[in-house]
């Protein structure tokens, strides 16, 4: 059952990190795997910066949606595409 919650949390935030950053949209898995690895990422930065988002829910869409927008400015910055 928390894979299921793992991949809805990836999936609101890829979608919200895609509809923040312009060209950010990646398809449905694409959205997944960028809101997955966002969530790892943007643990890891509140972690070395010291903040917390939030808990729960709530908190974790938060955090990975940080996390995946940061992960998409740098694929767009590296000029990785589709």
């Amino acid at each position: 059952m928390e894979f299921l919650w793992i991949i809805l949390v990836g999936l609101i935030a890829g979608w919200l990190a895609s509809k923040l950053v312009r060209g950010g949209g990646l398809g449905l898995v694409g959205n997944i795997v960028v809101g997955v690895i966002g969530a790892l990422l943007g643990g890891f930065l509140a972690g070395k910066l010291g903040f917390a988002v939030g808990t729960g829910f709530l908190g974790s869409i938060l955090t990975a949606t940080v996390g995946a927008v940061v992960l998409l400015v740098l694929l767009q910055l590296l000029n990785i595409r589709r």
